[in-house]
């Protein structure tokens, strides 16, 4: 096959850009003749390496590739390195340019919280951090949070309920009875004594168990030395706990603190970034990350690309391990955004070295299952190609469904699979109207003419196969909406759930066959099939059961622009509630204190 290779403009000067730059620290991006970002760098010295790319020619073949195509280099001046490197990281995830090497922003990173309230409420976090909330963190995952969090009750017993079930109570919950709270929603702790509780539990997150341990001894001493008994074998049930605690939920370190510990590697073409999250000491978990554009790219450069990609606009903790990763800019950098020193350490000793070792061993294991993924994922393609008379292109697969409870808050979802994996970044969901009773059939035809009407205006892709989790009527109904839009040549099949309704016994449904396809219970295609059809099931009822909890926590006169909170008391203290509110005129409305006649009509004709 020829290999096609775009050449630089040729009113392109490099000598003539060099001449013009300064000696001084920016941010360049290279872009192409069709105006497209190549690549964004940064550089202490804006004429040195800028000239680097085009008076030097033993270049890898990457960046060879690249020098090629460019037709023209913007600049920007700044007045010190780190802003360059901020300024950098901004436009490399504006433009996403395909010679950088790219890591996912993931900004959904989970926190443990202790709330600022008077009795402090012990939560899961995720999002803005804000005052005066405490928050410990980010985890790798939502069970690392949920699993310290059970811990704290298990150890301190610290309320876990929303401050408008803690406000309202009149007798303890069944946490109380478990010994998993306190219960100081009715007074059975004072105020001190809970602060005591967060206080150690504050100590206990930030890897202080020894401390802890030693101001629950005191406690417990004072307390039996004025004969508090009652108190004294509370505090000795904390100590046993945490003691139990301490030696079978968690391997404990050396070092107290919150650290990050990152290793990269590479093997047959996949890079992947391990990332190890010690938190107060313990090991928490970790995540595997595999950058895009990576390919031929060394790992002295994939590692610098990482930190600046994962921890700018993002808090970092005090100590990061990881290799070539001894960088003074970004160390100053990443200090000033926390408020306190950020120390990165590439070359670590002891227990540290260990860790590193221990991410490196995490990152090559990571690609070796992604290898083998890759591997299983292609022979289910090639065998569903096979059975379903599929040319040995098609890759790229879409499968509807819809969920919803006899009718209300019904949601379409759209999974894709492409190149090999579920394109997680591609899903959609379609809030959709049924009719009452819930109409399977117009759901899916909403969902689908709007879908399909952006495939025909080119904004997203033709799929190679079009899956319906469903039988001969919902394929029907697919197979009309795609002749309406002139789809015809899209491949349809639907996947039913056999007459047992059991794994394996799936039925395969052609819009122009009679008879259905029943593949053996082992067969790799109906594998695949499987896992995209349970995908998009799992998609959609996640996406019915977050619309319909909102429909039924959302009062309908929220949604009517005017009405704010004391409009609506007003509104549904005078008619004595939302029916009352419904059933009332125009000029019952307008009686209200508050509510004009304009308001009134609106009111009226939104809810009519």
């Amino acid at each position: 096959m020829a290999e096609t290779k775009t050449t630089a403009d040729p009113t392109f000067d490099a000598r003539e850009l060099i001449a013009s730059l300064p000696n001084r620290p920016g941010v360049y991006s290279m872009l192409n003749a069709a105006g497209e970002t190549l690549y964004v760098g940064k550089a202490r010295d804006l004429k040195k390496r800028v000239a680097s790319y085009f008076q030097k020619s033993d270049h890898e073949p990457r960046i060879e590739a690249m020098v090629a195509q460019v037709a023209r280099v913007e600049t920007t001046v700044t007045r010190s390195e780190g802003e360059a490197l901020l300024l950098e990281n901004n436009l490399i995830k504006a433009h996403q340019p395909r010679y950088n090497v790219l890591f996912r922003d993931d900004k959904s990173y989970p926190y443990l919280c202790l709330s600022g309230d008077k009795f402090p409420q012990l939560r899961f976090h995720r999002g803005k951090l804000e005052k005066p909330h405490r928050y410990f963190g980010p985890f790798p995952s939502a069970g690392a949070v949920r699993e310290g969090i059970a811990v704290l009750q298990k150890v301190f017993q610290l309320r876990s309920c929303e401050n408008s079930v803690f406000a309202n109570r009149s007798r303890p919950c069944m946490l109380y009875q478990i010994q998993r709270c306190t219960g100081p929603c009715v007074g059975l702790i004072s105020e001190a004594d809970y602060q005591e509780d967060v206080q150690n539990a504050v100590l206990f997150l930030q890897g202080k168990t020894t401390e802890v341990l030693d101001v629950l001894q005191k406690q417990m001493d004072t307390a039996s030395a004025v004969l508090a008994f009652e108190k004294a074998a509370k505090i000795r049930d904390k100590i046993t706990r945490l003691n139990t605690l301490q030696s079978r939920q968690f391997v404990e370190s050396a070092t107290a603190g919150d650290i990050d510990v990152i290793a990269a590697a590479s093997e047959r073409g996949l890079t992947a970034v391990n990332l190890v999250m010690i938190r107060g000491g313990r090991h928490v978990g970790d995540r595997t990350f595999f950058p895009q554009h990576a390919e031929g790219s060394p790992l002295a450069e994939i590692m610098p690309a990482f930190l600046v990609q994962h921890y700018l606009e993002r808090q970092a903790p005090p100590t990061i391990i990881a290799e070539a990763a001894e960088d003074e800019v970004l160390a100053e950098v990443l200090s000033a955004q926390s408020g306190r020193k950020v120390q990165l350490t590439s070359n670590p000793g002891g227990e540290r070295r260990v860790w590193l070792e221990m991410a490196a061993q995490n990152a090559q294991l990571a690609i070796r299952q992604k290898l083998a993924q890759k591997a299983t994922q292609d022979d289910r393609l090639a065998a569903l190609q096979e059975v379903l008379g599929l040319p040995a292109t098609a890759q790229r697969i879409e499968c509807f469904d819809v969920s919803h409870t006899m009718g209300e808050a019904a949601v379409a979802s759209c999974v894709i699979f492409d190149k090999l994996t579920m394109q997680t970044n591609e899903y959609r969901r379609f809030n959709v109207k049924p009719a009452t009773g819930g109409d399977d059939y117009a759901a899916l035809r909403e969902a689908l003419s709007r879908r399909v009407a952006r495939i025909v205006t080119g904004e997203f892709p033709t799929p190679d196969l079009l899956v319906i989790a469903g039988g001969k009527g919902q394929v029907g109904v697919a197979a009309e909406v795609l002749a309406e839009q002139g789809l015809h040549a899209t491949q349809l099949i639907g996947i039913a759930k056999g007459p047992e309704r059991k794994p394996g016994l799936e039925e395969i449904v052609f819009p122009d066959r009679a008879a259905p396809l029943i593949l053996p219970p082992d067969h790799p295609g109906l594998h695949l099939l499987q896992q995209i059809r349970d995908e998009a099931h799992r998609f959609a009822i996640q996406g019915h059961r977050a619309r319909r909890g909102k429909a039924r926590t959302t009062s309908t006169l929220q949604q009517i622009g005017g009405i704010g909170g004391k409009r609506r008391q007003a509104l549904l203290a005078h008619f004595g509630g939302l029916k009352g509110v419904q059933a009332a005129s125009i000029d019952d409305l307008a009686r209200v204190p508050g509510i004009s006649r304009a308001l009134a009509e609106r009111i009226f004709a939104q809810l009519h």
